[in-house]
């Protein structure tokens, strides 16, 4: 609200109406001075004042600095999280973990959509058999987890990271697809089919046409009305998978223990003090998570249930963190966007650190024009060349998944490769022949290991520090890995 002296009322209401305004109210370019938004200048349209809304399930993390990585014993001597200070900028992510019925929502859109491609629908099915066990009857669960309603609200597992792309994918355009729905602009099409389904940035390039109830008024003289564009500030940016740093500085939650920019505390878990247990006097004693006690402890004696959670347990057990999230330790481990590499900590930027980045274009023709959608009713995407970048400042490269860790530039390998007339060493992360024809090296390592954290049903209390991480192949799943989504926070950090 804005505020001001105390004026009469007349002049107060002309202020409010001058100083208070957003939206679309004319303003005038301090670079040309013509009015915006004005039809007799030519109608350039500009949204002022507006801010992002917070899309559904997401949760405002007000960024900043904090310090990354080990905090505790290396018990694994793994030697991949050498502390430093970083700095996370703003950002959403979910209260909770993907349910199963939250996917199970995503597959049948899939089937009822994709009549024609019924692979989809196959392709994007959790691997329901994660719950067997060579050497423990865990059979039932294959059956029951995923789609009896008593497990409604448990998180999803068997979903592979490259499912779990696929998923906030869906859920963008979902999400947009409603919001245009309630801003009057399109009426629900649950007659959608194959290549005719809403999708965000087919509908922005003018390849979806939807069934339509009010275009937006244009202020050009030229046309009478115009679709919702990015410019608009309706529509959301994508879900996604959090980055490592996201995920991490969510889990600590550090707006709990700080004072005027001074941690007091730095955690070693998603809560204060060194114990798994809950220290509040009307809860004191209960466990703060879902997690493995000791060996062969799943839940505790009958009678007083330590985790009440036999396996994994609804989504909204326990205490959320200082952010509001639930079960940032335990329950299942978390999919993040991270490429996995034991040297990560000391090559990303202090600012927003991510290892993983390949950067993509809209596929266009030889005029740039973005090229027709597939059949599935999405425009194709393509890696940028490095023929593309090569003479840009700020990358030269498309893929920097293996940047200083394996590539040229830093290898001191003599194993080179000639691929696409670019040299590079493959020796660090793949098998290399001999001359004698015998592989003299072996890794698991390499640009389709992804990096998954927070602990699960399955772990001991370790590895429900945040900052500890694994990997696993980005086609793999298990019973105990789950994901939840994050979205950029565009405008003000704060939310303000």
């Amino acid at each position: 609200m804005c505020k001001m002296k105390v004026l009469p009322v007349v002049l107060t209401a002309g202020l409010i109406l001058i100083s208070c305004r957003g939206g679309k109210d004319a303003g005038v370019s301090s670079t040309t001075g013509w009015e915006y938004n004005n039809p007799d200048n030519g109608g350039f349209e500009v949204v002022m004042g507006a801010e992002q809304k917070t899309g559904p399930g997401l949760v405002l993390i007000e960024g900043g600095r904090f310090t990354m990585g080990q905090v505790q014993q290396d018990v694994m001597y793994d030697w991949n999280n050498k502390p430093r200070t970083v700095t996370v900028s703003s950002f959403y992510m979910d209260e909770t973990e993907v349910r199963n019925v939250d996917y199970r929502e995503y597959l049948y859109w899939l089937r009822r959509v994709y009549v024609d491609y019924p692979e989809v629908y196959r392709r994007a099915l959790p691997d329901t058999l994660v719950w067997r066990s060579p050497m423990g009857f865990n059979d039932p669960y294959v059956q029951y987890y995923f789609r009896h309603p008593a497990y409604n609200t448990y998180p999803v597992v068997g979903v592979s990271w490259l499912q779990a792309n696929d998923y906030c994918l869906w859920r963008s355009d979902r999400v947009n697809e409603q919001l245009l729905i309630d801003e009057g602009e399109l009426n629900p099409d649950p007659e959608q089919k194959n290549q005719n389904n809403f999708n965000t940035e087919a509908y922005l390039v003018g390849q979806y046409e939807g069934v339509v109830n009010k275009l937006r008024e244009s202020l050009n003289p030229n046309q009478t009305e115009r679709r919702t564009t990015f410019e608009d500030g309706l529509l959301l940016p994508n879900y996604r998978l959090p980055t490592e740093a996201e995920w991490e500085f969510a889990a600590y939650a550090l707006r709990g223990n700080t004072y005027e920019e001074r941690i007091y505390e730095r955690r070693i878990y998603p809560w204060d003090g060194h114990n798994v247990r809950n220290s509040a006097k009307r809860t004191r004693g209960e466990m703060m998570a879902n997690f493995v006690r000791g060996r062969g402890d799943m839940m505790g004696v009958a009678g007083s249930l330590n985790d009440n959670a036999s396996i994994t347990s609804d989504v909204k057990s326990y205490w959320p963190n200082d952010y509001g999230l639930y079960c940032m330790a335990g329950n299942v481990n978390e999919w993040v966007q991270d490429v996995y590499r034991p040297l990560t900590s000391e090559d990303v930027d202090g600012f927003n650190p991510f290892r993983g980045n390949v950067y993509t274009d809209l596929r266009r023709d030889a005029n740039g024009r973005v090229v027709t959608k597939n059949n599935l009713g999405k425009l194709f995407i393509d890696t940028v060349k490095d023929i593309d970048v090569a003479d840009r400042y700020n990358y030269q490269k498309g893929d920097y998944r293996n940047y200083r860790d394996g590539d040229l530039q830093s290898s001191v390998s003599t194993d080179w490769r000639v691929d696409d007339g670019m040299q590079g060493s493959t020796r660090m992360y793949s098998q290399s022949v001999g001359t004698d024809g015998q592989v003299d090296y072996i890794t698991l390592i390499n640009d389709n290991a992804r990096v998954f954290k927070g602990g699960s049903w399955k772990d001991k209390a370790y590895w429900l520090n945040p900052s500890t991480r694994r990997f696993l192949d980005q086609e793999s799943c298990r019973d105990d890995i789950g994901f939840r989504c994050a979205m950029i926070r565009v405008g003000s950090p704060a939310g303000f």
